[in-house]
């Protein structure tokens, strides 16, 4: 049995052991569904990523995405360290730029990169915008889920809401910093929550400096207790602060900051492009560094 060869990164940050570690499997195209998932399993990470063959030629690689419970079309620190590892084989150490092409199940998704003196960064276009999700947010279940009073819940024009862009995801506005920390995930009441709002996902965010946000992500029945950065929901996020009014006419940059909490400080750039209240293009981006490299036996495929 052939071992295939793997890599670790830690993504959205350009220091070792911040960020949110990463597994990207080489060489995966001969693997089925249920072995990348005892693989995803394995590394027991919020997201592990196999490569394989592009359908078509002229795009660099074909994807797929997996939670240690079950395969997402869409990720963005998979999708971002992913990138940055496939530029760095094919181009070396020095400096270079270059753009890579994953098809993905949520779409193609095209990545910028750029190595400088040995830091690689890059960003990418969202295969998918930000649309509202079918969902109901019951009053008073929000707070009582995340173990926080209801005066902690929204700030200014910002309240709870629920949107999609691949996955899905329940946004939480938190008063301020204190109760962002505060915040955890309280049984029996996050299930009854989870299940109103037909996600398994709740990104809480509280105002952060000039054009920022401090964020913290939880996800326990998808099997991430909490997330260090989330790029698939900081993208969708767009959607939420168009729903605050938020976003100027234009483009606007807005820096998110995750992962503090879990003492894996992330940094995750938001692009948003508004026309005349529609949104037209959302890009994320950020650094990674490599980890580890190794070689993983493939579990033998199902009888």
């Amino acid at each position: 049995m052939n071992s295939l060869t793997f890599h670790t990164l830690d993504v959205f940050t350009d220091q070792p052991y911040l960020g949110n570690p990463l597994a990207v499997v080489l060489d995966a195209g001969a693997l089925d569904s249920a072995q990348m998932q005892i693989i995803a399993r394995e590394f027991n990470l919020s997201e592990t990523i196999f490569v394989m063959p592009p359908r078509d030629p002229a795009h660099t690689a074909r994807v797929r995405i997996f939670f240690p419970t079950a395969e997402i079309p869409f990720a963005g620190h998979p999708t971002l360290g992913c990138a940055a590892l496939l530029a760095r084989l094919r181009n070396g150490d020095g400096d270079f730029d270059d753009d890579i092409i994953l098809e993905e199940e949520a779409g193609l998704v095209p990545v910028r990169l750029s190595q400088r003196d040995g830091q690689i960064s890059g960003s990418f276009k969202a295969p998918v915008l930000p649309e509202a999700h079918d969902g109901d947010i019951p009053d008073g279940l929000l707070a009582r889920a995340l173990g926080l009073p209801e005066t902690a819940i929204g700030f200014g024009p910002h309240r709870p809401g629920l949107f999609s862009g691949g996955p899905a995801f329940l946004y939480a506005p938190i008063a301020d910093l204190d109760a962002l920390a505060a915040a955890r995930p309280i049984e029996p009441h996050w299930s009854a929550l989870m299940e109103a709002g037909n996600v398994d996902s709740a990104y809480l965010y509280t105002p952060s400096g000039t054009n920022g946000f401090r964020a913290r992500m939880f996800s326990p029945t998808a099997g991430i207790p909490e997330d260090p950065a989330t790029g698939s929901a900081s993208a969708i996020l767009a959607g939420q602060l168009q729903a605050a009014e938020a976003l100027p006419e234009g483009d606007s940059d807005w820096q998110l900051v995750q992962g503090v909490e879990m003492g894996r400080e992330s940094h995750v750039g938001l692009h948003v492009t508004n026309s005349t209240g529609t949104l037209t293009e959302v890009r994320i981006s950020g650094a990674a560094v490599e980890i580890a490299h190794g070689t993983i036996l493939p579990p033998p495929p199902a009888a």
